[in-house]
């Protein structure tokens, strides 16, 4: 059997979330054909596990041009772009229609999980001829068979939320985690809606000092009113919420302060139970409770809990791109030359620089991540850098060199991130949830020549012992 031509095969997109979809929408612009692999049951399936929760950026940050080029002969509405969609909105009103497109339904497979990445034909260590080999992806249906997929490229955007950071210290899972997770609820539970049964008049322990974990502490108070016996135990690895609480009415993000300053207040009230140098050891399940032991400093930590929210960050799943020769950074865990810009001891989601194809290469030539995984461990990811990025990459893989190079970015000089609260901000502080006027947020371009430093910084020089990253909701 003579050798595939690489040339004449599609392009695989790993995820049908945001970002993946806007790759696929980008290729077809280009003349490219993609085929797009999600492993849920629709568009946009980790969007819609956090439904309930609403991002900091508005609509205009949140649709990608050549989706919407897609979308607007349907007769497709666009949302108004200075409202705040939830993640169930943004799914329904933008992923889903967006899906529904003749153009992307026709090569969008549902259901189907990637299993791994190889060149085709050649393992890692083999490198005669490599750069000639096309991909060969590896998935499972639904119907339970395995099935290869051949691709002259691949865009793995499948992001972050389905591998979240363990609860354990040191980065391992803590002993008897694997066995306990019927007890663990994910970082984003829908506490005052569908998931309030397991949550009222119970014991929770949240783990976690991302804006995560506040809204989820939040909610959880507003349960305790309404729901007698309701008790929160809030678990951080540091000594100091501080950096949560942050400025309260002098923070740059109103949003942020008020949600800071509301669980502070609340923590004040007694109304939640602060853990600091929380070190989770083991996890003991039983039939209703879970037993968490461990240490707070030099005190014992021994807990009994009906559930745990483990709002700790996420890291990047690597195990099935074992066969791609890639050039990741140590630290992060993201494409070594897209590091430094988004390294979160030293950068907020507003001092992100946009950033293309050329610094998402990996040794592998046509192999890229994009999006949240993009980021690696990093939570300062925004979907217009996703969008941006996967733009990039379509017009290099269509050759054209200038296009692929030129990269802008138009964001608020304060960043965008994400929290139940922000509407709430707005109406309270009578601007927006970055901070600027009522009317518009300020614009920073960012491109090829931008000055460095544009936005604000929050980063601190070597990060901070014990500090966990937010979720990749954070900068939305």
């Amino acid at each position: 059997m003579g050798e595939v031509v690489r040339a004449e095969l599609p392009v695989v997109v790993i995820g049908g979330g945001p970002v993946g979809l806007a790759a696929a929408a980008h290729l077809l612009e280009r003349g490219l054909e993609p085929v797009v692999l999600e492993a849920g049951d629709g568009p946009g399936a980790a969007v819609a596990s956090w439904g309930h929760v609403r991002l900091f950026s508005p609509w205009r940050y949140d649709i990608d041009d050549a989706a919407r080029r897609l979308l607007e002969p349907t007769g497709w509405r666009v949302p108004d772009l200075d409202q705040l969609p939830t993640g169930g909105e943004l799914v329904d009103q933008y992923l889903a229609p967006l899906a529904a497109t003749e153009q992307i339904a026709s090569r969008l497979r549902t259901r189907t999980r990637v299993l791994a990445v190889a060149r085709d034909g050649a393992d890692r260590t083999r490198s005669l001829g490599r750069e000639r080999r096309a991909y060969r992806v590896r998935t499972l249906r639904a119907d339970g068979q395995v099935e290869d997929v051949l691709a002259r490229a691949v865009i793995d955007a499948s992001g972050t939320f389905t591998t979240s950071n363990p609860l354990g210290t040191s980065g391992l899972p803590a002993l008897g985690e694997a066995q306990a997770q019927a007890f663990v609820t994910g970082p984003l539970p829908d506490v005052l809606g569908t998931a309030r049964e397991r949550f009222a008049g119970r014991h929770t322990l949240v783990v976690g000092m991302g804006h995560s974990a506040a809204n989820t502490l939040l909610s959880l108070v507003e349960l305790g009113e309404s729901a007698p016996g309701t008790t929160v135990t809030w678990a951080i690895r540091g000594g100091s919420a501080r950096r949560l609480f942050g400025g309260g009415a002098d923070d740059e993000l109103p949003a942020r302060g008020l949600l800071g300053t509301r669980l502070q207040a609340a923590v004040e009230a007694g109304r939640l139970t602060l853990v600091r140098w929380t070190s989770i050891e083991q996890l003991v399940p039983g039939q209703d409770t879970v037993r968490v032991l461990g240490r707070s400093r030099e005190e014992v930590l021994d807990l009994q809990v009906n559930a745990i929210v483990n709002a700790t960050g996420f890291r990047p799943d690597l195990d099935m791109l074992r066969e791609v020769r890639l050039d990741l950074d140590p630290v992060v865990e993201s494409p070594r030359r897209l590091a430094e810009l988004i390294d979160p001891n030293f950068h907020s989601c507003g001092t992100v620089p946009p950033h293309g194809e050329t610094l998402l290469q990996h040794p592998d030539d046509g192999f890229y991540l994009a999006g949240m995984k993009s980021y690696g461990r990093a939570p300062t990811f925004l979907l217009a850098t996703g969008y941006e990025q996967v733009r990039s990459i379509a017009a290099a893989l269509a050759g054209d060199r200038a296009a692929a190079d030129l990269v802008q970015l138009n964001l608020p000089a304060t960043g965008v991130c994400s929290t139940d609260l922000a509407l709430e901000a707005e109406d309270e502080t009578g601007g927006s949830c970055c901070g600027a006027s009522p009317a518009e947020p300020q614009l920073v371009t960012l491109g090829v020549g931008a000055p460095a430093g544009s936005g604000f910084a929050t980063g601190v020089v070597h990060g901070r012992s014990g500090d966990e990253p937010t979720s990749s909701s954070t900068c939305g």
